[in-house]
């Protein structure tokens, strides 16, 4: 690859974007694929067979041999299955390369295999995919070859949703239907569309690929499970937004040039907090194209870095003792007739429409808080959430002071007279400029902050689908929406209905606002007090999914059945327990098999020093008190591992899901921290030369 890039002439290159359309497509299959697009139904069988030929011959020129319906089943990655475009060969026994619309709209992988939760038993094995048109087919290269990729949904026999992307779906419809009828009321009857506009800023660990395969525990849980802290950690914040180093360069270059081709505007790259953690963000796009996205950009980061001699870090923590990583979903609505619903203006407190919005979105965070809590926590997130480094685990809403003061005013009087304003930020340097100055400052520690013409959902895990938040959002504020257009279109006096139902939903739902430190134990006492829900792990999570209020919610947007949503209640549970069993046989396997013979084997190099010198007639006391502090931990060592044994092998036991992920939660997770304590105090007596694994201090600063 040359030193220079052209991005105008490589984005976009691998993907059968709209424009690419236009110039193969017959006019009038053009202009059918993009009415459905915009607008929704089914595309006619004919027409369908002439996307095809055009998507496959496209493909083809491109050096494509294969087709896959590319989709995203409840395993948070995405599957593919890989199909020829070869036919029978002709009579002259030339081969033919077809591919036809029935190929294109529905596939048929096996359902059976993938986590269902229960919708489907393993002897029912049929799924459908079914082609998603409105996010583009992409060509993905790979050493299988260049693969033609057809984002879909995946759905089982009887129609249940079997992945993340059709709820998505259904969750965009319903918000689009409900905030049109919030904008009409307002008078904008040209809008045909209301959609989620979304950006997932993604962070990530890079390590050496040549230690990462030393550690069993990357390799099986994605995380360490053993390591002693390095001499230096993240404590003099040197590392943030430092100069990028040039294998990282590199690699970040090359990661650029992949996702530009997959049409992934990669806009931002830079170093994040912890030594060795990146950041990648993109420009806000539609909510199921920015998911896909998404999964392209996790993708494509772990094959990138294996190029570069890297590995790619996705787990949400992935070292103790320095910051782990997080997705920040920035959300935000906007109408197809270039309307954001979150742009407050320049005076907030006269933009009638923007409050109403604003009121809604705290009535839905507020209502459903516990439920977008649940949609951020996974098993990684845990070791995130709460911890000084994330937002806490209590879902609140950060405004700044321009907006809370606004809801103050409307709360408090009835009527918002004024707005705060910025002014200038002055630098004291005359050959400096001075700066329009926002009107409010940010807040790092808030779970949902308002940042200007979005809000900013910071509790998404690093290696999490963002589909599940979206969902969730789309669904909550659909609701509200819902609840005031209800009201409003039966109003006599809109103007007075709309001043008065503003008023009612801030009064009733101003406690969820928190502009101060979530980090605070003051806000932990503050949010009990209010009555906010404080759910701290995955598992406690999970049943706010099965709650009448939910169920209700989400069923009568046609987003989950009842069915649905507890198939993914059951999944997260099994989900849960068996990525802490992963974890814990991991730590056995590593304990038994190489820590405790390699400080048995140091024990006795110390033995055989202590009696070499003790007949050289000198003093013994470094080398046996090393001796007892070491042979004292490894006892410890060895107990805690027995233990872990014991209840790991009962955890197995355990029949009924959801008492199975508790118990990994509240026993066999103490037990792997009690097992990990003494080994990584023995870490740092142990001779260097004799300790199993790369450390800390070799994997954070040696890349």
């Amino acid at each position: 690859m040359s030193d220079a890039v052209n991005v105008e002439e490589v984005f976009g290159k691998n993907v059968f974007t709209i424009g690419k359309m236009k110039e193969r497509l017959p006019r009038a299959v053009f202009k059918e694929v993009r009415r459905i697009m915009d607008e929704g139904g089914e595309l006619p069988r004919a027409y369908a067979d002439v996307v095809a030929k055009a998507m496959k011959d496209w493909a083809v020129e491109n050096g494509a041999t294969h087709y896959t319906h590319w989709f995203q089943p409840l395993t948070g990655i995405t599957a593919e299955k890989h199909d020829s475009f070869v036919t029978h060969p002709d009579e002259d026994g030339k081969m033919l390369m077809e591919f036809c619309g029935k190929e294109l709209i529905k596939g048929e992988p096996d359902a059976s295999s993938f986590p269902s939760g229960g919708l489907r038993v393993t002897f029912e094995a049929r799924g459908y995919t079914a082609w998603d048109i409105t996010s583009p087919a992409f060509l993905k290269e790979s050493a299988t070859g260049n693969i033609l990729c057809i984002p879909t949904a995946f759905c089982s026999y009887t129609g249940e949703a079997l992945d993340k992307k059709t709820p998505l779906l259904r969750s965009m419809e319903a918000i689009s239907e409900q905030g049109l009828r919030i904008v009409k009321l307002f008078g904008n009857t040209q809008a045909t569309k209301v959609s989620p506009s979304v950006g997932a800023e993604q962070e990530y660990f890079l390590v050496d690929r040549e230690k990462y395969l030393q550690r069993p525990d990357l390799i099986f849980a994605g995380r360490t499970l053993f390591g002693g802290p390095a001499p230096k950690g993240q404590e003099m914040e040197d590392h943030y937004f430092g100069v990028i180093r040039e294998r990282i360069g590199a690699f970040m270059k090359d990661l650029n040039v992949d996702l530009w081709k997959l049409g992934v505007t990669a806009k931002t790259q830079h170093n994040e907090v912890a030594p060795a953690q990146h950041e990648l963000a993109p420009i806000y796009e539609t909510g199921n194209i920015a998911v896909d996205h998404n999964q392209l950009v996790m993708e494509t980061m772990k094959k990138v870095a294996g190029r570069h001699g890297l590995t790619c870090l996705l787990h949400e923590k992935p070292f103790a003792g320095v910051n782990g990583s997080g997705k920040h979903d920035n959300w935000s609505l906007c109408t197809d007739n270039g309307v954001n619903l979150l742009d407050p203006g320049v005076t907030p407190s006269e933009n009638i429409q923007f409050l109403l919005v604003l009121a809604c979105i705290m009535k839905a965070v507020d209502t459903h808080a516990d439920l977008l809590r649940q949609s951020a926590s996974d098993v990684g997130n845990d070791h995130r959430l709460g911890a000084n480094e994330a937002p806490p685990a209590i879902v609140s809403i950060f405004l700044g002071d321009q907006l809370e003061d606004v809801v103050k005013q409307l709360v408090t009087t009835g009527v918002a007279k004024k707005s705060k304003k910025g002014g200038k930020l002055l630098t004291g340097v005359s050959t400096l400029p001075d700066l329009d100055k926002d009107a409010t400052d940010r807040n790092r520690t808030s779970p949902f902050a308002f940042t200007g013409n979005k809000f900013e959902f910071r509790m998404v895990g690093s290696a999490d689908s963002i589909a599940s938040p979206n969902t969730t959002l789309n669904a909550i504020i659909a609701e509200a929406f819902c609840e005031a257009a209800d009201k409003l279109e039966k109003a006599k006096d809109f103007d007075l209905a709309v001043h008065d139902l503003i008023k009612e939903y801030m009064t009733e739902h101003q406690r969820i606002i928190f502009n101060g430190n979530g980090y605070s134990d003051e806000w932990v006492e503050e949010a009990a007090k209010r009555g906010l829900p404080n759910i701290k792990s995955m598992v406690e999570a999970v049943e706010t999914l099965t709650t009448k209020k939910s169920i209700k919610m989400f069923e009568k947007f046609g987003i989950f059945t009842k069915a649905e949503l507890e198939s993914r209640a059951e999944i997260l549970y099994e989900t849960y327990a068996k990525s802490i069993n992963i974890e814990a046989l991991t730590m056995i396997d590593m304990a038994s098999k190489q820590i405790i013979p390699s400080v048995i084997s140091y024990t006795g190099v110390l033995a055989d020093t202590v009696l070499a010198v003790k007949q050289a007639g000198a003093s013994t006391k470094v080398q046996s008190d090393l001796l007892k502090k070491t042979t004292a931990l490894l006892e410890e060592m060895q107990e805690a591992l027995a233990k872990l044994e014991k209840d790991a092998a009962k955890a197995m036991t355990i029949a009924d899901e959801k008492k199975r992920a508790f118990y990994y939660k509240d026993t066999v997770m103490i037990d792997m921290q009690a097992l990990r304590d003494p080994a990584d105090q023995l870490e740092m007596l142990v001779d260097k030369k004799m300790w199993p694994y790369p450390t800390y201090a070799d994997m954070l600063f040696e890349v």
